[in-house]
């Protein structure tokens, strides 16, 4: 990334140096990136959404229909407790509204890097606009993209380190976020 302005914002974070979490806004690249990281750092990958699935036998659309958000978000805090008290190095890659909630925040600052994917409108759009199992997303994806973007524009801002994926490879993100967090732990 010589060359280049680098488009990373490194905070001082109070987490450990077993645990990466990936929080960001859905479509920023949070799966991708923890899979490649996760086999980069030879650690487990674990989606909190694939687990809320595995943990309550259902679909998050399912959840979300039936108990609303709220009822989500409840399930989505008790499973990112859970998968922080875990003792084996892990990549998390979390749902993009784990962090709308200030004891997920704690939480994760608390029990790992934190590491905040961003990417712009545009990219963000065209990655997600057509995903049926988004349920955020439903009837004009665009507009509720925008409006959960302009919702959740500072939710993100807690992380330790900060990196726009809008032009950048998964590759060169695993490379700068592995940069940082052996920068802050060794």
């Amino acid at each position: 990334m010589s060359g280049q302005p680098n488009p990373h914002k490194v905070a001082a974070g109070t987490g450990t140096t077993n645990k990466i979490v990936l929080v960001g806004f859905m479509g920023t690249g949070k799966s991708t990136v923890s899979r490649l990281l996760a086999e980069r750092l030879g650690w487990q990958r674990i989606d909190s959404d694939e687990e809320i699935e595995r943990r309550s036998g259902k679909k998050i659309s399912e959840l979300f229909a039936e108990g609303g958000e709220d009822y989500f978000r409840d399930v989505e805090t008790t499973t990112l407790q859970a998968l922080m008290t875990l003792e084996q190095p892990a990549v998390i890659a979390t749902g993009g509204g784990a962090v709308l909630r200030e004891t997920n925040r704690t939480c994760m600052l608390d029990n790992a890097f934190v590491v905040a994917l961003k990417a712009d409108e545009a990219h963000i759009i065209a990655r997600v606009g057509n995903d049926p199992s988004r349920p955020l997303l439903q009837g004009d994806a665009a507009a509720n993209v925008r409006r959960l973007l302009d919702a959740r524009r500072t939710a993100y801002d807690f992380a330790t380190l900060s990196v726009d994926t809008t032009g950048l490879s998964p590759e060169d993100v695993c490379s700068a976020i592995i940069e940082q967090w052996t920068a802050q732990f060794t």
